[in-house]
């Protein structure tokens, strides 16, 4: 089973854990009006429209997409999802998880349909609390028990951002997580460009998947767009990646 995946008729679709809690809010997203929303999710109103359109879909006997094709953004563009076999989307369903601030944690081949929200919104099915107070006591054991269950050893591509999902300070506690960082020169200096970084998340999270990497020192092997493994910068669970170009 080593073709490319045509459609996603080609692979069985699971069920998101957090299903009901997504269609709860959801369904308080309706409520409320395009303007509304463009304000709740710092948008414009053309954005907050479709976006108020796509959760009605919700409701709808509409088509899902598995939530590894769903998200467009730049860290999914450089994991070209859409060009791994079916093998490395089951390998991925077993190995990966994909934060989300309206389904909380997704498996890869979970069906989602397309939506857009922020962290910092608050909703009437969120107990009072926006969504990363909301889903914080629901994820944290997850994840936990999911990383202890596969090695312990936890690889966060994610942006920052999405640790606020969490417990963190839990998680970090109670299992090992490795966090790549990816460097470019700026003169003499070394920094981190969102961009740039966003790039190499994508491209190192199907790197995981292409190569079955299950060891943290595997990961020295990747390289993308001239970034490679800089053995004299970082620490074993904060590996650098270097440009070896110069970007402005």
């Amino acid at each position: 089973m080593n073709d490319k995946v045509k459609s996603s008729s080609d692979i069985s679709l699971s069920s998101p854990r957090f299903q009901n809690e997504a269609e709860g809010f959801a369904r308080d997203m309706v409520q409320y009006s395009a303007e509304t929303i463009a304000e709740m999710l710092g948008c414009s109103q053309q954005i907050a429209a479709q976006n108020r359109l796509r959760y009605m879909r919700f409701f709808d006997d509409a088509v899902k997409l598995p939530a590894i094709l769903a998200y467009h953004g730049q860290a999914y563009k450089h994991l070209k999802a859409e060009t791994l076999n079916v093998d490395d989307f089951n390998y991925s369903q077993r190995k990966l998880w994909i934060t989300s601030f309206l389904y909380g944690l997704l498996r890869p081949l979970d069906a989602i349909l397309p939506y857009r929200m922020e962290g910092n919104v608050e909703l009437p099915n969120g107990e009072g609390q926006n969504m990363f107070g909301f889903w914080k006591s629901r994820l944290t054991d997850v994840l936990i028990d999911a990383v202890k269950a596969d090695g312990g050893t936890l690889i966060h591509l994610a942006t920052e951002e999405y640790q606020h999902l969490f417990d963190w300070q839990r998680v970090r506690k109670e299992v090992r997580i490795v966090q790549p960082l990816f460097y470019v020169r700026k003169g003499s200096e070394l920094k981190i460009q969102a961009v740039w970084a966003k790039t190499c998340r994508g491209a190192m999270t199907r790197f995981i998947i292409e190569n079955r990497i299950d060891k943290p020192q595997d990961l020295f092997a990747f390289s993308y767009e001239g970034f490679t493994y800089e053995s004299k910068l970082g620490e074993p669970d904060f590996p650098h990646f270097l440009s070896n170009r110069e970007h402005g």
